[in-house]
């Protein structure tokens, strides 16, 4: 369903949201978990958030359904907020732990 080129224009626009409380984008967090994409074009993002019941849920899931409607291929965005396994630091990439200051 999704190939190489879809998958990493769907992180790279995903790249474009950014977390508001750490200021780094929610891939580079591993906040995002899992992407699929069904034959109608509909793109499930199973994600997580850096901590629970943050104020800013909503507003995330807004911004990855819009920053995924750009995408010619993506016609419907549904966003899945999910606490298992729990977000850890260690889910971090090497550029947002030095982004942040974290070893």
């Amino acid at each position: 369903m999704m190939d190489e080129a879809l998958r990493e224009n769907i992180f790279g626009a995903l790249e474009l949201v950014i977390d508001p409380e750490l200021g780094i984008d929610i891939v580079n967090l591993g906040l995002v978990y899992q992407i699929d994409m069904d034959e109608n074009g509909k793109v499930t993002v199973d994600m997580t958030l850096t901590a629970m019941g943050c104020p800013l849920a909503g507003t995330i899931v807004e911004q990855v359904k819009s920053a995924l409607s750009e995408i010619p291929e993506v016609k419907e965005t549904e966003v899945n907020i999910v606490w298992n396994p729990p977000w850890t630091k260690d889910k971090m990439t090497r550029y947002a732990k030095i982004a942040l200051g974290i070893r």
